[in-house]
């Protein structure tokens, strides 16, 4: 199974062999491994057979196709679920979008930036560009107009990527004190403020979400365009991507307020984002896999690190599962944005973000896109191990280790195992 999870992974296979043989032997030879891809490949046979498609006598061309077509009818669906007439309407979709996910009945408290220490970093170090674009000579002038959140995502697309480093290293003088529990942000930004610049990095990423996980928000970016196929099939889950990235830095930087370095932590992790927050069996784990384990779970691990992190911090659900809420006939792509089909002609994805990007792009069979299904794969399959006791049991030592409460910690595993 380890050379044909390489090839829908598309990494070398002696060296991801090795890897999975150390995890299955810590995990206590649990078949891990066997178990995901023969999910896999049941569930490619079932969506196959669900598109009227014979899974023994259907080409992965034949099987592309028929997925892109079907990602055209379902965001036409969910366009109007979301009350739209013309599914195609850029201008009438995407403020309908940020209206809908601000009115989700999910959780959206994150633990961000207080918006005083946030203007004290702006004026350490002033985004220039955002000022000329925006008109300003003083930053105690913008300060005073705009809105902190929206600058905030703004320095994304305007200022330069060697400017945003130099301001994120800022960071390291931040304390615990300086964040605060309040409501992720959704806004839309204003085509006639920032649409030049917005419209180029929009299609540089090929997308128009961006986000800033340190302050709490996530910005729709005016696009070019009036008319657009498969907007809200794209715009709908990167949104409900970041809300559950934003919410996944937020507990992690709230485990660490205890920490003397707690300034130096938020810098590293957003400069770097390392995946170093646990090891198990010489593989480093990020902190997204252990919080997506644990979010399954109905958040074992928060009772360890109370009172910094309580059981809703840990909630976790994917996009696919709130879309096929708000539209039944999305249910077809629920739990499978870790499937895809391996052919001698590559991999063909059934992960609803690839998909849809290949739709609204009309993407050829040859050009098509498995990005994020192989991301979502490589993060199934850790948390699967993670959930072996073995595994988990040493995770929960780290964790508490690297939070300074060791004490204690045996008595709430030997809870948790029960």
């Amino acid at each position: 199974m380890c050379k044909v999870l390489a090839e829908l992974l598309g990494v070398d296979d002696p060296l991801f062999s090795i890897g999975i043989h150390q995890l299955e032997a810590a995990s206590g030879h649990s078949g891990t491994d066997v178990r995901l891809y023969s999910e896999i490949i049941r569930k490619v046979h079932q969506k196959t057979k669900e598109l009227g498609l014979d899974p023994k006598d259907t080409t992965a061309r034949e099987l592309y196709y028929a997925l892109v077509e079907l990602a055209g009818k379902h965001d036409e669906f969910l366009a109007r679920r979301l009350g739209a007439t013309d599914p195609t309407d850029v201008q009438d979709i995407l403020p309908r979008i940020v209206r809908f996910v601000n009115t989700l009945h999910t959780s959206k408290s994150a633990w961000v930036l207080k918006v005083p220490a946030a203007k004290r970093l702006l004026k350490l170090t002033p985004p220039k560009k955002i000022m000329k674009q925006l008109g300003y000579r003083s930053i105690d002038s913008m300060l005073k107009r705009e809105s902190i959140t929206e600058i905030f995502a703004a320095m994304r697309f305007v200022e330069t990527a060697e400017w945003l480093q130099m301001f994120t290293r800022k960071y390291k003088y931040l304390s615990p004190q300086d964040f605060e529990s309040r409501a992720i942000e959704f806004i839309n930004l204003d085509a006639k403020k920032w649409g030049v610049t917005a419209e180029a990095y929009a299609r540089k990423q090929r997308h128009n979400v961006t986000h800033m996980k340190e302050i709490g928000v996530i910005a729709l970016m005016p696009l070019p365009v009036s008319r657009m196929p498969g907007i809200t099939l794209v715009v709908l889950p990167l949104l409900l991507h970041y809300l559950n990235e934003i919410r996944m830095y937020s507990t992690f930087f709230k485990s660490q307020q205890v920490q003397s370095d707690f300034g130096e932590i938020i810098v590293k992790t957003l400069i770097h984002d390392p995946r170093d927050h646990a090891k198990v069996a010489g593989h480093d784990v990020h902190w997204r896999d252990v919080q997506r384990h644990f979010g399954r779970k109905g958040g074992g691990l928060a009772d360890m690190f109370e009172p910094h992190i309580q059981s809703e911090d840990l909630f976790w659900r994917k996009a696919e599962e709130v879309m096929y809420r708000i539209e039944p006939a999305l249910h077809f792509w629920n739990e499978m944005d870790y499937v895809a089909l391996k052919t001698k002609d590559g991999v063909v994805s059934f992960c609803l973000t690839d998909i849809a990007v290949c739709y609204v792009n009309r993407l050829s069979f040859e050009n098509r896109v498995a990005h994020q299904f192989r991301a979502s794969l490589w993060s199934e399959l850790f948390v699967r191990y993670i959930g072996q006791p073995a595994i988990e049991q040493q995770i929960l030592h780290q964790l508490a280790d690297s939070a300074g409460q060791v004490a204690g910690i045996d008595n709430s595993l030997e809870q948790m195992f029960l």
